[in-house]
This record gives structure tokens, C-alpha cells and sequence, in this order.
């Protein structure tokens, strides 16, 4: 057997598209891309945000999946295949392992809030209550160290169940299933939005380009989530590409996963953003949109608990989709690296991971062994590194994993592509399987010269660089 044999393969095109598409589609499209479309104006960052999945982050996915599946490895032994074993790139392949591992530990205790907040509209605790009351819960929620390690656990341990079961039986089985579930929720929600007052006014808010709200802050901001949001850097790309057989067309997928992707981000703005404006509430109100003020509106709605339950189980299975993505980017490192047995990987890493975010479960209410942390929130030569207690080291994570990490990552890769990867390779790579094959060197144009400056003016900007030279206010 071949060494992609033994690892495992992906069923079919579909299954691939749909674990791929899912890995992208998780909180951000739904909970991140709504406020921050509202904080910068709407219409206009929208389609600068369109513009740079297209010039950014569909390139450097191309580019990650090839690198997966030219190898048939996870992200370190490709780059070792690919840069030679002695060769540093390896490091970028790991690290985008650890920030995987990272991201997850933290990712989670996002995803036990929806399934706190699921379990609430079951009970009908949040549906048609009182506003305040239903207002309040996040906050109580957030302090609530017991719930949130509770909830922590619970999905890291859904999760693991899924990627147990490997890459056929476990992780495409349960896209196959997950994905048209969120497709469907997402529909029927959809529907009730178009029958609120604040419809039309969404539509002209999403669609229509206003410039006024939109800054310089706010263009960098739609360059850096078009590269977050389609899980790049983390190397889900590279080691779901791994799976990849290869008489798949490489670029048609990429392509396929992208349009899902943004897809999904603009119905979940037409499903928030018509209720936002039917009960009176701003679309600038940022992370609390959907913790707070979407739920108090949805208890107030007719059907209130089928509405709340089929939002807030939206949220958990597009978590869900993703938090697989991250675990067998770690888990498949041992398999590849150290043959370690699935089980035995699994198990191990979603332990570690468990762990490794208690600190970030207990963000809300309590100091763990009274440790201060440095903190690093806005800006790397500023007053913000300043001490910081409770309540942060979920932010601070956050922001080395979402501001360094991930942009470095990116741009090594995009560099790697571009520059380090054999000519054969990288096109053999592209033009298999297509009928895109004429695009091939507008893609390495963009890949070579476009995608790391862009790359790194961000970095600059999520580090507080620009803003320190004052470049930007």
C-alpha cells in the first residue's frame, strides 16, 4: 500500500469539498464576519472583503492544499518532503501545528457558550423571557467557571468522536452530515429574517457601498479576515489536501470551498442584520451581537425557542466543523511523525488540548494560581503590555495565535509556493484534472508578489506597528 493509502483518502470530491468547506466555515463566518461588516459600514467592506478572498486567500489555498496533496503528509513532513529534511521550512509546517493546537484550546470554550446557550432554548430558559434577564445570561455565563470547563470538555470531547473514527468513517461522514444540517438551519432562519421590518434595510446595508463608516483600519481588517476565515495558516489545508487523490481537480475545489465559504458569511449578515435593525439594535455592537443582543430579539419573535434552538445549533455544528479541522491538523502529526496509532493521537492531543485551554475557560471568573500574564492586546510597543489578571489569558491567546501566528504563517507559505517549490511540482499540481490551467501564472504572480506584501502590511497592522509609527491613527 501506498503511504496515502494507508492514511487514509477521501471517499469523493464532494466529501472533500464539504470537510474543506467546513473547516472555513465555523464561528467566524457566522459570530466574527456580521460585526465586524457592521463596525466598518457594510456594503463597502464587503466588497473589498469579496476582493481580497479572491486575490489573497483563494491563492495561498491553492497553494496549501498542493502542498498536501503533492506530499501525502501533514504540514512538517510536507515541508520536509518538499524543502528537504535539514531544511528550516519545516518550521513553518510546524508552526502551524502548534497554532492549531492553540487555536483549538480556546476555540472551544467559544463553541461550549453555543452549547450552553443550546441547551438553555431546549429548556426554554431564553425563550420568551424577559429581555434583561435574557441579556444578562452571557454575562453570568462568562463568570461561570464550572459551566464553562464543563462545556470546554463536552465539546472537545464531540469533537475527538469525529476524528476517531478517521478520514472516511469520521471526518467525511460527519461533514456529510453537518454541513447540509447548517445549510439547512441557516435556510430556515433565513426565511424568518426576510419576513422581519429591518429586511430591506439589511439588504441595502450588506449590498449597497457606503464608504462613509469604512477606514484605512477598516480595508486591513477585510484584507485579515479573508485570510482567517478560510482556516489558512493552521495547516487544515495542507493536511486535508494530504488526503486529496490525485485526479481531483486541485483549483475547481478551492474555488468551490471559497464560494461556500463567503457564501455562508453574507446569509448569516442577512439573517442577524434584519432582526438587529427590526428591534432597534446596532449593527456596530461587535463580538456581543450574537451572545446578547441576537438572542434577546430572537425571545421576543414568535416561535421563540424553535428559532433559538435552530440558531444556536447552527452555531455548535459550524464550531464543530472547524474544531475537527484543527484537532487532525495536530493528531495527524504524530501519525505522520512519530506513527503513533489514530486512537493513540487522538486521545493524547485532545487531552493536551483540554488542558491547555483551562486557562482560557477560566477567563471569566477566576485567576489560575493567581498568575499575571503580559498582555498584548493592541499594540507591541505600547502601554499594553501591561499586567493582566483575570479574564485575558483568553484574549491574549487569541491575539498572538489570530495577530502572528497565522499572518506569519501565511506569508512564509505563500513565499514557500512561490519561490522554494519546484516548477514541476507546483505546476503539474495546478494544471492536473483542470480546465483552469491558463490562470497558472497570474496565480504564482499573485502567490509571488501581491499575496506576501499584502500578508505583511497586515502583520504590521494586527501588531500595532503601523499605529505605533503612526502610520495609521
Amino acid at each position: 500500500m501506498s503511504n496515502g493509502e494507508n492514511r487514509g483518502a477521501w471517499g469523493s470530491k464532494i466529501g472533500f469539498v464539504l470537510a474543506a468547506a467546513g473547516s472555513a466555515i465555523g464561528l467566524g463566518n457566522i459570530w466574527k464576519f456580521p460585526y465586524i461588516c457592521g463596525e466598518n459600514g457594510g456594503g463597502a467592506f464587503v466588497l473589498i472583503y469579496l476582493v481580497c478572498i479572491v486575490v489573497v486567500g483563494l491563492p495561498i489555498m491553492i497553494g496549501e492544499i498542493m502542498i498536501g496533496r503533492s506530499t501525502q503528509k501533514s504540514p512538517v513532513g510536507a515541508f520536509e518532503d518538499l524543502g528537504g529534511k535539514r531544511s528550516r521550512w519545516k518550521i513553518v509546517g510546524g508552526m502551524g501545528v502548534f497554532a492549531a493546537f492553540v487555536m483549538l484550546s480556546y476555540y472551544s470554550i467559544v463553541a461550549g457558550w453555543a452549547c450552553h446557550y443550546t441547551w438553555l432554548s431546549i429548556s426554554g430558559e431564553i425563550s420568551g423571557g424577559d429581555p434583561k434577564e435574557v441579556g444578562a445570561v452571557f454575562g453570568n455565563l462568562y463568570e461561570n467557571t464550572n459551566a464553562n470547563l464543563g462545556w470546554h470538555v463536552f465539546f472537545m470531547a464531540l469533537t475527538a468522536l469525529v476524528v476517531l473514527g478517521g478520514i472516511q468513517r469520521g471526518i467525511e461522514r460527519g461533514a456529510r452530515i453537518l454541513m447540509p444540517l447548517l445549510l439547512v438551519m441557516l435556510s430556515v432562519l433565513l426565511v424568518q429574517a426576510t419576513r422581519q421590518s429591518g429586511w430591506d434595510k439589511a439588504l441595502q446595508f450588506v449590498f449597497e457601498p457606503n464608504t462613509d463608516n469604512l477606514t484605512a483600519e477598516g480595508i486591513l481588517e477585510a484584507l485579515g479576515h479573508s485570510f482567517f476565515t478560510l482556516s489558512l495558516g493552521v495547516g487544515a489545508m495542507i493536511t486535508y489536501g494530504s488526503y486529496l487523490r490525485k485526479d481531483s481537480c486541485l483549483v475547481s475545489n478551492s474555488v468551490a470551498i471559497c464560494v461556500l465559504d463567503t457564501v455562508i458569511a453574507l446569509m448569516a449578515c442577512l439573517i442577524l442584520f434584519p432582526i438587529t435593525f427590526s428591534f432597534g439594535m446596532t449593527p456596530t455592537a461587535g463580538p456581543g451581537l450574537v451572545f446578547q443582543n441576537i438572542p434577546v430579539a430572537l425571545a421576543q419573535m414568535p416561535g421563540s425557542q424553535f428559532l433559538c434552538i435552530v440558531f444556536f445549533s447552527l452555531l455548535v455544528f459550524a464550531a464543530l466543523t472547524s474544531s475537527i479541522s484543527l484537532l487532525e491538523v495536530v493528531a495527524s502529526y504524530f501519525i505522520d511523525q512519530k506513527k503513533w496509532s489514530r486512537k493513540k493521537a487522538t486521545l493524547v492531543c485532545t487531552a493536551a488540548i483540554t488542558l491547555f485551554g483551562i486557562p482560557s475557560a477560566l477567563s471569566g471568573g477566576t485567576d489560575l494560581f493567581g498568575a499575571n500574564f503580559a498582555s498584548a492586546k493592541e499594540s507591541i510597543l505600547g502601554e499594553e503590555w501591561g499586567a493582566i489578571t483575570k479574564g485575558n489569558w483568553f484574549d491574549f491567546a487569541d491575539y498572538v495565535v489570530s495577530n502572528w501566528m497565522l499572518p506569519l504563517s501565511g506569508m512564509l507559505i505563500a513565499v514557500f509556493c512561490a519561490w522554494r517549490l519546484g516548477e514541476k511540482v507546483r505546476r503539474d499540481e495546478f494544471v492536473r484534472s483542470s480546465t483552469l490551467g491558463h490562470l497558472y501564472a497570474a496565480w504564482l504572480r499573485l502567490l509571488q508578489y501581491v499575496v506576501p506584501a499584502i500578508i505583511l502590511v497586515v502583520l504590521l497592522h494586527s501588531t500595532g506597528v503601523l499605529k505605533a509609527l503612526g502610520i495609521l491613527d
